[in-house]
């Protein structure tokens, strides 16, 4: 049995479907077993990872999990894992912690989550990916209204990944030998600006769009509405100060999986539907 967080959400839905398509059994962690859309077959399991007791009803039989950072007790998670016989855990983290500023709120978050699967006592994998391409799905309510985009960071290029390949390495290493310790950055196939992504989905959906960046006041204002002030000065600190660069390539999707990450184009086809 394999059990999932974020099961009805960007990566974890992907990780889910890739459990099932091997014929895999799936428990999903949600939060509304009435309102989670999931595959025929897998069972939905009502849990909240900031209180880590609700996980003990649904870990009999689970042998590897999939979890998400960023929770108030990340060695309690873990540590419930552990204890019940859990043997694996993935553990999604994000780029931020290889620039080593624990001083920015969201790297030490990730670290705070790396730290607890390292320390487990389970068999770790740690996944690192840039950003996702399905990030350009904030965009849907401009698009909605028009074909003219407004968003931060117009400036910085970003080897954006699909889900469905950080989903593709997490249920490789949940399912199989050889991944324990280790820590793979994943990236998509190039580096790529708002606009040009903003260019392929126009094409994908034979509209004349266009990209236009916010200004740093404008970002900041923005951000400053949608989220807490620590968060607002890490990204600043990424996107502003330079700390992150998300703009390499590498190879580690191909070298887990045996091909390829999915180019942006492919992400816009198969995902045409959500922006019509």
């Amino acid at each position: 049995m394999y059990l999932i967080s974020g099961a009805t959400g960007n990566i974890g839905r992907e990780v889910v479907q890739a459990l099932v398509e091997r014929g895999l059994p799936v428990r999903a962690l949600v939060r509304d077993a009435g309102r989670a859309a999931l595959p025929a077959g897998v069972e939905p399991a009502v849990a909240d990872l900031d209180r880590p007791e609700s996980l003990d009803p649904w870990l009999d039989g689970v042998e590897a999990a999939f979890v998400l950072p960023g929770f108030a007790d990340m060695p309690a998670v873990c540590g419930r894992l552990r204890d019940a016989g859990v043997k694996r855990i993935v553990q999604l983290s994000g780029s931020s912690p290889e620039t080593g500023n624990a001083d920015n709120a969201i790297t030490a978050m990730m670290v705070r989550s790396e730290e607890a699967a390292r320390e487990s006592g389970l068999q770790w994998t740690v996944l690192r990916p840039s950003g996702f391409m399905s990030n350009t799905l904030r965009w849907l309510p401009q698009l909605r209204a028009g074909d003219v985009v407004r968003a931060p960071w117009g400036d910085i290029p970003v080897a954006c990944i699909d889900p469905f390949d950080i989903a593709a390495v997490a249920v490789a290493a949940l399912t199989g030998d050889g991944h324990h310790g280790a820590v793979y950055r994943l990236s998509g196939p190039r580096a790529m600006l708002p606009a040009e992504q903003l260019e392929i989905l126009g094409r994908v959906l034979d509209r004349p769009l266009r990209f236009e960046s916010l200004t740093i006041e404008e970002t900041r204002a923005e951000l400053e509405a949608t989220m807490p002030q620590a968060y607002v000065d890490a990204f600043f600190d990424f996107y502003v100060e330079g700390s992150l660069d998300e703009s390499p390539v590498y190879p580690t999707v191909e070298q887990v999986t045996g091909r390829p990450p999915r180019t942006f184009e492919q992400w816009a086809e198969a995902n045409a539907a959500a922006f019509r």
